[in-house]
């Protein structure tokens, strides 16, 4: 049974997948997120007299859950901002931004922030 579950939401749409261990997930997240980068970008919103730019816009999110079905006790994800930068986070509810080292990318990040240390 698959214990990780990876959720995309692009536009309407919200796709979920299962997968064994949670490195399978986070590279998925990472090759579902690459794919949409192009369509990704937005227009600066108005809306009930405020302006909303691109990078405040969150154009696709994908998010892993897991180990537990029921409970699960990781969540994180990465948003991807409507300008096509990217940023991840951990937590459901309360979301933490995860700090970007230099060099690394915001999948890099995430990948590190859930994965405990050895």
């Amino acid at each position: 049974m698959a214990g990780w579950r990876l959720t995309v939401r692009h536009g309407s749409r919200v796709e979920h997948d299962r997968f064994d261990d949670l490195d399978a997930a986070l590279s998925e997240l990472e090759r579902r997120l690459d794919g949409v980068t192009g369509e990704a970008r937005q227009r600066p919103v108005s809306f009930l007299g405020r302006r909303y730019d691109p990078v405040a816009q969150v154009a696709a999110r994908a998010e892993v859950a897991g180990p537990h079905r029921l409970l699960p006790s990781v969540h994180g994800g990465v948003d991807m901002r409507g300008d096509g930068s990217t940023e991840a986070y951990t937590g459901r509810w309360r979301r933490r931004l995860v700090e970007v080292r230099p060099g690394e990318t915001a999948y890099q990040a995430l990948r590190r922030a859930l994965h405990p240390p050895r």
